[in-house]
């Protein structure tokens, strides 16, 4: 049996022959994960541009929510494919336009379209916008999520069904470490990293600022207003795998500070933190708690300085309970296989189910019991 042509449309720099070149790194995300004589993988490619032509296309882009130069150089093969993977809404819905503009060669890829941001900012858009988009995403034949929460507001603006995959972390870059031993530092080493919209350093600097108690790494390519610097808080980005292992290895406190989200945001640190053994404090917003219990993360209310600072004083407290905590994380990511390979495979059983309500060939002449479970939940959508 011929395999399936699978197209995974990423965004303008996630090239794999470019990113993290002479690494063999694979597909950023872990899809590469899925390839197999079932499966052949291709990759948007990212054209070389002059400064001005980056700059158009980037402003383009910002005025659509979607980067359109860039799937148009990558139509040809977009429209060669069976079934066509995106990890954002910036890409699937840039790629729904395409097929729709191409009309009768346009209907034959399958788009699986995830989104990740869209839908919490769904209610800020214009009516303008809002129709745009709900005929962008007509076309696409499952919608996905990484948070159940995320998948409940599709419902709620779309009437459909969207379905939860679950994120995970590459274990080559963040192998598993089981924790044997946690004493605090002193004054208490605190970490928080990330660059996502919805990080509330704020919230982080009130709990753990000039005070001589903590002392506190923040790593983050945004701004941080001068209002929030303070004495004991390092501010600098943490660029690269190594400068991030440095930071996870120096922290006693992984801390995940979060406003209220629906797309799991943190997820990436919480899962990082998890496999080095490090515990870890978050907002319980975004939906993470699917990701790990209250037993294995300690979860705090958003916008609350005085329960962050006494949840991290309550861990250097306990170091044996802490250490329990820290190493139940790490066993929840191995139980629940937080990992690259199953978001590749949950792809892979997605489009096994897309394919046999389409009635294409199936690899092994059936769906397996997990094809199934998500074919039943999948709801077809009518082509326009």
């Amino acid at each position: 049996m011929q395999a399936t042509k699978v197209h995974v449309h990423l965004f303008y720099g996630a090239d794999p022959r470019v990113y993290r070149k002479g690494e063999d790194f694979g597909c950023l995300y872990g899809y590469h994960h899925a390839e197999s004589d079932e499966f052949a993988l291709t990759y948007s490619r990212d054209a070389k541009e002059s400064k001005p032509v980056s700059l158009a296309r980037r402003a383009l882009k910002l005025m659509l929510g979607f980067d359109l130069i860039h799937t148009l150089r990558n139509r040809d093969e977009i429209l060669r494919s069976d079934v066509i993977w995106t990890h954002t809404e910036a890409e699937h819905l840039s790629v729904a336009l395409v097929l729709l503009l191409a009309g009768e060669r346009g209907r034959k890829p399958l788009l699986l379209a995830q989104s990740v941001w869209l839908f919490d900012k769904w209610s800020g858009y214009g009516a303008l916008r809002r129709w745009f988009y709900r005929k962008l995403l007509a076309r696409a034949d499952v919608l996905t999520t990484l948070a159940r929460d995320n998948a409940e507001l599709c419902r709620r603006f779309l009437k459909r069904d969207a379905l939860h995959v679950y994120y995970g972390l590459n274990m080559t870059d963040f192998p598993l470490a089981e924790p044997h031993a946690w004493q605090p530092h002193t004054p208490l080493r605190i970490a928080a990293i990330g660059n996502d919209r919805d990080r509330d350093w704020t919230t982080l600097v009130k709990a753990f600022g000039n005070d001589s108690r903590y002392t506190v790494r923040l790593a983050t390519r945004r701004k941080i207003p001068k209002a929030l610097h303070a004495s004991n808080v390092q501010i600098a980005p943490a660029s690269g795998l190594a400068k991030q292992r440095e930071l996870y290895d120096w922290a006693d406190i992984v801390v995940v500070p979060l406003r209220p989200n629906y797309h799991a945001s943190g997820i990436t640190v919480v899962l990082e933190a998890a496999a080095l053994g490090k515990p870890v404090i978050a907002s319980d917003v975004g939906g993470l708690s699917d990701y790990f219990t209250a037993q294995q993360v300690t979860y705090i209310p958003p916008y609350d300085p005085a329960a962050l600072r006494h949840a991290a004083d309550d861990l250097a407290a306990h170091p044996e309970a802490t250490l329990c905590r820290a190493w139940a994380a790490g066993a929840q990511l191995t139980a629940r296989s937080l990992t690259t390979q199953h978001f590749a495979q949950q792809h892979v059983q997605i489009t096994r189910a897309m394919l046999g309500e389409r009635g294409a060939p199936v690899a092994r002449g059936r769906k397996s019991a997990s094809d199934l479970a998500i074919a039943e939940r999948a709801v077809p959508i009518e082509r326009r």
